[in-house]
């Protein structure tokens, strides 16, 4: 199961003079990464390098940012990995201290400032939700609306009319058991309606 984190974390650590400083964050998509990491570099303009890997929506990025390839970007997307995070960016900002690391030392220096700001991190699991879309007897909206909290899941609409036109917000793992639920308790007066979207996020 994949996880991602409630709240960014950090790390700061000098190397032969140079400083890598860390940060591990929650980020939406590439967008979002992409407006950070311009952040940054407005926040330390004097910073030789803003390297940074991305791990979101199921696609990945590494940028080496001036850095030898494959030292920087690529080994901290591989700690991404390894910890099977998803929604998140990792960012270092190195100032140069005037001593060559070489590389073997950047892809350990990178490394480690991913690592170590994920020692203190509060991983959450990601959840892949599933929209449901069901028409039920006025009669079960009162039942409907109990039975969800044990499912983990919330109505993101309802609309009156013949019936309860619910649509139902739950995760992905749980929608099956939630059906047959639903259809048990109905009795085959339950309509089910195709929903207008999937995995709303």
């Amino acid at each position: 199961m994949p996880f991602t984190l409630n709240a960014p974390v950090h790390s700061d650590q000098t190397l032969k003079k140079s400083r890598f400083i860390g940060c591990v964050e929650p980020v939406a998509g590439r967008a979002g990464a992409l407006a950070r990491v311009a952040a940054l570099r407005a926040e330390h303009p004097g910073a030789t390098h803003v390297c940074w890997a991305l791990m979101a929506g199921g696609h990945s990025a590494a940028n080496d940012d001036g850095e030898p390839g494959g030292t920087a970007g690529r080994p901290m997307l591989e700690v991404l990995r390894h910890q099977d995070l998803e929604g998140v960016l990792a960012t270092v900002v190195r100032y140069y201290g005037g001593t060559p690391l070489g590389a073997g030392g950047l892809v350990r220096a990178y490394t480690d400032s991913v690592a170590r700001a994920l020692l203190g991190a509060d991983k959450v699991p990601v959840i892949r939700w599933q929209l449901l879309r069901c028409v039920l007897p006025y009669a079960l909206e009162g039942w409907l609306r109990r039975e969800l909290d044990g499912f983990g899941a919330m109505l993101a609409e309802v609309r009156h009319g013949d019936g309860v036109d619910a649509t139902i917000r739950v995760p992905g793992s749980r929608a099956a058991a939630l059906v047959a639920r639903i259809n048990d308790a109905g009795q085959g007066r339950v309509a089910w309606r195709k929903a207008d979207k999937d995995d709303p996020g």
